[in-house]
């Protein structure tokens, strides 16, 4: 325990002595702010009336305007902690920090789990910022257009803890990218790519093809917003097959376990200089 103890110590110092976890952080709350707002306000004036002939636009029955609107943390924010898992992981590889690390903790199985509790710590503190971005925009909206923003109901609590579980978990997905594809650049482009074109496509594609509908609630952004519980996306796919929360929680961390301990026996485990 003491062991494992120094290893987190350790990983926690590498990652805050460098600017790219709050720089991240900064444009994540930032880019969740303005799109909840913004989306937010229209949704809000479409609700009301102040928006006349939106009505076609609103949210459809069963898509409460609060937990649609905050859920845009994860649902635009996961992005962010994946990112930092799979940076911080190629950085190792990149600059060869991994000699003196393996030369003072020769047991890499124990710097990994190491490394995979702090990135996943540090994803559910993005987890809390980024709903800080989502509900004080778009509640802020919302009030303004003389709607409840509910930030103390019992469905938004719940969302709140969900979130932070999902936003740690794709740290850990990074994480696990980040050993599995030690090439710091390929890492990036997997996770744009994946996150912004190629599972968009997929989502949608299973909302419309019966055969691919089944298999489309286990892709990760399906078990994502499965485990928060609303996202704006859900309405957009067109999919109605959709996991269980607790079964979007395990799906994720099936992705985080299958990539760690993959990129484990593959990269973790070769020689370095």
């Amino acid at each position: 325990m003491k062991n494992l103890s120094s290893a987190l110590a350790s990983e926690v110092a590498k990652l805050v002595s460098v600017r790219l976890w709050w720089v991240l952080a900064l444009i994540m709350v930032g880019y969740v702010a303005v799109v909840a707002g913004g989306l937010a306000t229209v949704f809000a004036g479409i609700e009301t009336g102040k928006i006349p002939g939106g009505e076609a636009h609103g949210l459809p029955p069963g898509f409460p305007l609060t937990t649609t609107v905050y859920s845009f943390a994860t649902s635009i924010g996961y992005v962010f902690p994946v990112l930092l898992g799979a940076l911080a992981a190629t950085a190792e590889f990149r600059y060869q920090t991994l000699t003196p690390t393996f030369l003072a903790d020769p047991r890499r199985g124990r710097v990994l789990v190491a490394k995979s509790l702090t990135l996943t710590g540090f994803g559910a503190a993005y987890g809390v910022i980024a709903l800080v971005g989502s509900m004080a925009a778009g509640g802020l909206a919302i009030a303004l257009f003389g709607l409840d923003p509910a930030f103390l109901s019992d469905e938004v609590l719940t969302l709140i803890w969900r979130s932070i579980i999902v936003m740690a978990l794709w740290a850990a997905i990074g994480v696990g990218l980040g050993v599995l594809v030690p090439s710091q650049v390929a890492a990036i482009v997997i996770v744009l790519a994946f996150t912004q074109f190629v599972e968009p496509l997929l989502r949608t594609a299973a909302g419309f093809i019966d055969w691919l509908e089944p298999y489309g609630k286990f892709l990760p952004g399906s078990a994502s917003d499965a485990l928060v519980g609303s996202s704006v996306f859900t309405i957009m796919g067109g999919s109605t097959a959709q996991l269980e929360w607790w079964q979007g929680g395990l799906v994720l961390l099936g992705y985080a376990v299958l990539a760690t301990v993959g990129g484990f026996f593959t990269s973790w485990r070769r020689d370095v200089t």
